[in-house]
């Protein structure tokens, strides 16, 4: 692990969507001083509706890909981050020093229609922006965060 970048996890039960999406947003608001991943209990394939929210803020995820979590079980992390509620409840405790932090954040995948799906996926991106702005303010990023965030 890199002594001047944070290792952030952030996981959901299908890491679809929300998970995804979070990855998405710590990378582009922190830059290269934070290494973010992404898992899920349950992997599935990235939710087109995700990568669709994404992209309206510029934010590029649709090469990434649904992982599970064990690929990461044994790696040292600073901060593992729920995003769903399922997924709190389920996942395993990390060896080491990682900080656990649970962000409950509602399915979008769950609504029902296609315009009331969006606007689910744009309040889940847009709710992450809020949350990550604070968190990278915590952490001594704050230089790392667009303008246009703060």
């Amino acid at each position: 692990m890199s002594e001047d970048r944070l290792r952030v996890l952030f996981i959901c039960t299908g890491n679809s969507a929300r998970s995804q999406m979070a990855e998405g947003v710590l990378r582009h608001l922190a830059g290269k001083r934070v290494e973010v991943f992404s898992a899920g209990s349950k992997p599935s394939v990235v939710n087109p509706m995700a990568i669709r929210a994404m992209a309206e803020i510029g934010v590029d995820i649709s090469g990434h890909r649904s992982k599970s979590l064990m690929e990461f079980i044994h790696q040292p992390f600073d901060f593992v981050i729920t995003v769903c509620d399922s997924a709190a409840e389920t996942c395993p405790a990390f060896p080491g020093r990682a900080q656990r932090i649970h962000w409950s954040f509602p399915d979008p995948a769950a609504v029902e229609g296609e315009e009331a799906k969006l606007a689910a996926f744009r309040s889940v991106r847009d709710g992450l922006i809020e949350r990550f702005c604070d968190f990278i303010q915590h952490q001594g990023l704050a230089d790392f965060v667009p303008a246009e965030q703060r």
